[in-house]
């Protein structure tokens, strides 16, 4: 079995609320899929129907050979589940959270005694491992709902936000733990709003937006549809007629493209930009506040693809 995820005209709906409409994708066994959007576009949606919480409206899913309208209790043997909500028990030790995930699955305890300890030191929470949980900090709780979802050791995963809310060294734990779990040749499905995380775990990615795929590929097909080039960002003073800006900046050889960010930014993308930065700032004659030079980003082919920033 090559393909994991297969899935024809998705729909989700909500009254006259498409929450999904329509999306049509295959996801490769092995992969780290992640899905970008904004807020209500249609993310945990998709993961919702795709874990089995949710029916579809309509369409038809296959996940692990499995039929997911005939087949969903079978298919919850093979999935693990890290929710965006945390779903822990406070009253509960870490240790004790994981092993009750683990006797659900009906693995046997000579199994999962000595699995529960190497996933928690994993994460750094071994010698927290018998705390309340409520004692627990937020980042140390959604590190603990990390290792619930994959006690089983599960052939496919999702993980809706699995940082939100993290400290940078917290999120930096997360992600090599995620890196190191699909090196077991898991399946991983990741929403997020962090273009670093996606960026940096991704194998391919779907930006969703109101319910339909808008854009699908690597990291690197996805910036590489802005072209090659330099994104200068910089603001100007209140007042400023931008529009005017714009067209002067159009008229250089060198530039791709060019946006009006927020309410006093814009952002140019131009070939070699760093290097003509002067004639930048020649043609637009007024003052450049916080001027920034680099690379294409995902947010930067969001923004180009959809007209504003993923968390609009």
């Amino acid at each position: 079995m090559d393909t994991v995820i297969e899935i024809q005209n998705l729909k989700k709906n909500y009254g006259d609320i498409k929450a999904i409409d329509g999306i049509n994708l295959e996801i490769p066994k092995g992969t780290l899929f992640g899905f970008l959007g904004p807020n209500g576009a249609g993310k945990t949606t998709t993961i919702s129907i795709l874990s089995t919480v949710l029916p579809p409206s309509s369409g038809e899913v296959k996940i692990l050979d499995f039929d997911l309208k005939k087949d969903s209790k079978k298919i919850k043997r093979y999935i693990g589940v890290c929710p965006q909500e945390l779903v822990i028990y406070e009253r509960l030790t870490a240790r004790e959270n994981i092993q009750l995930i683990a006797q659900m699955h009906k693995i046997p305890k000579r199994d999962y005694k000595e699995r529960t300890d190497d996933l928690l030191g994993k994460m750094n929470l071994l010698d927290r491992a018998d705390s309340l949980v409520k004692t627990y900090s937020g980042g140390m709780k959604r590190r603990v709902n990390v290792l619930m979802a994959v006690i089983h050791e599960p052939e496919l995963i999702f993980f809706d936000e699995p940082t939100a809310g993290l400290d940078p060294q917290s999120r930096r734990v997360v992600w090599d733990f995620i890196k190191d779990f699909q090196k077991k040749k898991a399946t991983i499905i990741l929403t997020t709003h962090n273009m670093e995380e996606a960026d940096d775990l991704s194998d391919e990615l779907a930006i969703i937006d109101y319910g339909k795929i808008i854009a699908k590929g690597t990291s690197s097909e996805l910036k590489g549809q802005l072209g090659e080039g330099d994104v200068v960002e910089f603001k100007v003073d209140e007042g400023v007629n931008r529009d005017e800006i714009i067209e002067r900046i159009k008229k250089l050889g060198f530039i791709k493209w060019t946006h009006e960010v927020g309410k006093r930014r814009i952002m140019l993308n131009g070939l070699d930009a760093l290097r003509h930065i002067s004639e930048i700032i020649d043609i637009v004659k007024v003052k450049m506040l916080d001027i920034t030079i680099r690379k294409n980003t995902l947010e930067d082919v969001f923004l180009d693809i959809t007209g504003r920033r993923l968390r609009d």
